[in-house]
């Protein structure tokens, strides 16, 4: 597993924390989390931890207690075996501890969660949350609608997929990637790599040539499901594969007309004005 050390900042306070590039997802030191929202010293934290572990345990909370470790370094220098939870674990946990450091945290899970249930009743809002976002990150009007327009035929493309029985989210991704890779020459995760993301959304990090060959490799899959009409996984993903590739020929006649490449390493983090949540 690839990983790489950084520290976070939690309310001016340090918080250890690993990125592990295969699973794509941060894992915090629950002890340093415990500390600041408790205004506790390590030592006292850690004791609060154990105590609080075992009551969510008693209550069936496995979401909290079926955290794993992971080597961090300590204010020694040197590295221990450490109770580590990722985002949305560590979300949960800051739902049972009572602290007024955690009440902003509450309350913004609290409003996400009715802005979710107002977007079952009216898929509209989504739409316009979406737009609103991306607006508030820097990005053009004029990507926006081309991105807006990439989700659409996403939705397009996952409804065929379930259509001929396909519903694990695994096989979607394996699908997806089937895709991106015939049409870009990379797979998601070394695409991903070539533009220094993280958990960031590729999509998102796409240039608007970037965006319309994947849309095209997506609804050419569709399309081509659509007739051949697939009764098993490998099937529809060679479907993928020929898709993406109709996809990728595009591709290569325009960088030959313009002379350059299409697939490029820039990304758009820096449009992004990001409230760091921890």
């Amino acid at each position: 597993m690839k990983e790489s050390n950084a520290i976070k900042l939690f309310q001016n306070t340090k918080v250890r924390v690993k990125w592990d590039a295969d699973k794509e997802d941060y894992y915090f030191s629950i002890v340093d989390v415990v500390s600041v929202l408790t205004e506790n010293n390590f030592q006292t934290a850690r004791k609060y931890w154990n105590k609080l572990k075992q009551r969510l345990k008693e209550e069936g909370n496995e979401s909290v207690t079926k955290c794993h470790q992971l080597k961090l370094i300590a204010s020694d220098g040197k590295e221990y075996h450490t109770d580590v939870a990722n985002t949305e674990q560590l979300l949960r946990l800051i739902q049972s501890i009572p602290s007024k450091k955690a009440e902003p945290f509450k309350l913004w899970l609290a409003q996400v969660g009715k802005e979710r249930i107002n977007e079952t009743a009216d898929p509209e809002k989504t739409i316009d949350r979406a737009m609103k976002t991306y607006l508030q990150k820097g990005y053009s009007k004029e990507w926006i609608n081309q991105r807006l327009k990439s989700i659409e035929i996403r939705k397009e493309l996952t409804d065929e997929w379930e259509r001929v029985g396909i519903e694990k989210p695994t096989d979607f991704a394996i699908l997806t990637n089937e895709i991106t890779k015939a049409w870009s020459g990379k797979t998601i995760k070394n695409y991903k790599k070539f533009k220094n993301l993280k958990k960031e959304n590729l999509r998102d990090n796409m240039s608007n040539l970037e965006l319309v060959l994947n849309m095209l490799g997506e609804a050419t899959t569709k399309e081509i499901s659509k007739s051949k009409d697939p009764k098993t996984f490998s099937h529809s993903k060679q479907i993928a594969n020929e898709g993406g590739i109709i996809a990728g020929d595009t591709r290569k006649a325009i960088e030959k007309k313009t002379g350059k490449k299409i697939i490029i390493s820039k990304n758009n983090l820096k449009l992004e004005k990001r409230k760091e949540l921890l």
